[in-house]
């Protein structure tokens, strides 16, 4: 095979869907974990599932060759490699990959990626016929997951991120759709001075009171229900938005960090953690951004430009971990 038949062999394999939708199908029908042991027969599993035979035989077909199940003498078995897409395996996959969770439904919206790229805009309201958010707020259970998502995926990061930076400067942190409370509650558990109030839409807010108290940390911590485009909790010396900014278009992000300077002033700081296009993001990344909220992962003049129009100078950047940098804001007037 020549150079370029094997360049074009590899771009069909980088290109085609069988692949990546053969595997979400198999962890939203629960096989890796059906599949422990001895296995199953095909037919078998096609009446627990109420699938069609044939075409579960196809699928694990495909499965085998990819190496995630391996013949048995009663069928097919999750192979170890496989056992990684297992619901314990502590790797947030199912979550991810799954079709009725909010990260896997959300990917799906790539197939609309030429929407995106003609106007800018998400593609998920193109296929779902509302926003991301809306569909949080309308599908309990996909909130649940989108929680358990951002939970798992913050948590390598949030050692470095407490340690990488001067927590104990600030006597009072508001995070901003801070989630569960898991970056906050290290924070405080590693800084006994600064006191935190945590704002985000319930019921994320009741599950971060829940966390706070289990931390031991209800005197030290405050939990408001609301959003980020209202007004928030005014004179605290700090302001955190942590992988907030890159979810939304200008327009948002402005209002924002609008109302974070609002609370702010006169001498609070706005502090962003996430991922900075040329320092600390990929581009994979970035169209996630676009497809599914019509965002991006901002350069820093980019974040400069948000900020200025509000009074706000980029004071310093701080690369934390190996995907995010903190950028601090201060008033243009805070000497």
């Amino acid at each position: 095979m020549g150079r370029n038949d094997s360049d074009t062999d590899t771009i069909r394999r980088l290109a085609g869907l069988a692949t990546p939708m053969a595997l979400r199908v198999a962890v939203t029908l629960g096989l890796p974990d059906r599949l422990l042991g001895d296995g199953a027969s095909v037919d078998e599993l096609a009446v627990e599932l109420n699938v069609a035979s044939v075409a579960l035989g196809l699928l694990l077909g495909h499965l085998e060759t990819l190496g995630v199940v391996e013949r048995s003498s009663t069928g097919y078995r999750t192979s170890a490699y496989g056992a990684n897409l297992c619901a314990d395996a502590g790797n947030n996959l199912t979550t991810l990959l799954r079709l009725d969770t909010a990260g896997g439904r959300a990917e799906l919206a790539f197939v609309e990626l030429a929407h995106s790229i003609s106007t800018g805009q998400a593609a998920y309201p193109c296929r779902y016929g509302q926003d991301f958010w809306a569909d949080l707020a309308e599908h309990p259970h996909l909130r649940e997951s989108f929680d358990r998502q951002m939970t798992h995926r913050f948590r390598e990061q949030i050692p470095w991120i407490v340690a990488g930076f001067d927590w104990s400067r600030f006597a009072t942190i508001v995070d901003v759709g801070g989630g569960q409370g898991s970056l906050l509650a290290a924070i405080l558990a590693a800084h006994p001075r600064p006191r935190g109030h945590l704002v985000d839409l319930e019921p994320t807010a009741a599950e971060a009171r829940h966390l706070f108290s289990a931390h031991d940390l209800d005197e030290r911590t405050q939990v408001t229900a609301g959003s980020f485009f209202d007004p928030l909790p005014a004179g605290a010396d700090a302001y955190l938005l942590f992988d907030i900014l890159h979810n939304w278009d200008d327009e948002h992000a402005h209002q924002i960090l609008s109302r974070c300077v609002e609370a702010a002033r006169p001498a609070g700081r706005v502090l962003v953690i996430e991922g900075v296009a040329g320092l600390r993001a990929d581009s994979e990344s970035d169209l996630a951004m676009l497809v599914i909220f019509g965002g991006r992962e901002r350069r820093i003049h980019e974040f400069r430009a948000l900020a200025s129009s509000l009074g706000l100078v980029l004071d310093g950047v701080t690369g934390l971990t190996d995907q995010r940098c903190l950028l601090e804001f201060r008033f243009a007037a805070d000497q």
